[in-house]
């Protein structure tokens, strides 16, 4: 009886297993065709780099003599050339229509890689403006979206309020836009990558439980922006693993 539950529960896990690769080759191909409307160069540059890697592999091996043996390699590097091209263009497209809406940094916090503890909106005004905490190795960085005469006090405001609980710990403010001293959206990630890191994994969780404490007060702020291609950030994430 129990061998035959196992083999059902294989089963089962299998065809699961099997809907979930045909959903990711869905969302990445219905990805692709709303890219290519709006992206005339994603097609030469994804040929492109597929003819030019599997060329130079073969001309590689052509010196010596083992071109036809190498290329299957160089069809396979062009191959994953081409859909890292495809991932970041997919990328800047949703980073740019995102730009400028409200919830769009809480929005790309809460898509970054690594460890991370985002909390988003943790105070706001009436006008949309917010302040988003992202806790990890640099320390506590307050995120600030919105107006910058406005989210300036906020930015003042909850760092003291921070600052109470977390003692010596780094605090670095972010105002995100295009103007000097702003991080633009699509720079975001990268910038708190280059942060400096201050703690340990440790040290992040308990400052995550003293954190937890402070409570938000900007509850009604929209978590994140919904812009059309939005949704292709679960191909991005598909596109990373594999």
């Amino acid at each position: 009886m129990a061998g035959k539950q196992d083999k059902e529960a294989a089963k089962l896990a299998k065809k699961e297993k099997r809907a979930a690769s045909k959903a990711r080759r869905g969302q990445i191909f219905e990805a692709f065709k709303m890219q290519r409307k709006e992206d005339k160069a994603l097609i030469p540059w994804m040929v492109g780099s597929l003819l030019v890697i599997t060329g130079v592999v073969f001309g590689i091996g052509f010196i010596f003599d083992v071109h036809w043996v190498v290329l299957p390699l160089g069809v396979l590097l062009g191959a994953l050339a081409a859909v890292i091209i495809f991932g970041r263009r997919v990328q800047k497209t949703v980073y740019s229509k995102a730009d400028g809406q409200p919830g769009a940094a809480a929005w790309a916090l809460e898509n970054m890689r690594g460890r991370w503890k985002v909390t988003p909106t943790v105070a706001a005004t009436t006008q949309l403006d917010a302040v988003h905490r992202v806790l990890g190795g640099p320390g506590v960085v307050l995120v600030a979206e919105g107006a910058p005469h406005r989210v300036k006090s906020l930015l003042v405001q909850e760092k003291k309020r921070v600052s109470r609980l977390i003692g010596e710990t780094p605090i670095y403010n972010v105002i995100i836009g295009n103007e000097d001293q702003q991080v633009p959206l699509k720079k975001l990630q990268g910038y708190l990558m280059k942060l400096p890191r201050n703690l340990k994994p440790a040290q992040v969780d308990a400052l995550e439980a003293k954190l937890a404490a402070l409570g938000n007060r900007g509850a009604a702020m929209p978590k994140g922006p919904m812009p059309a291609g939005a949704k292709m950030r679960n191909v991005q994430r598909t596109i990373r693993r594999r």
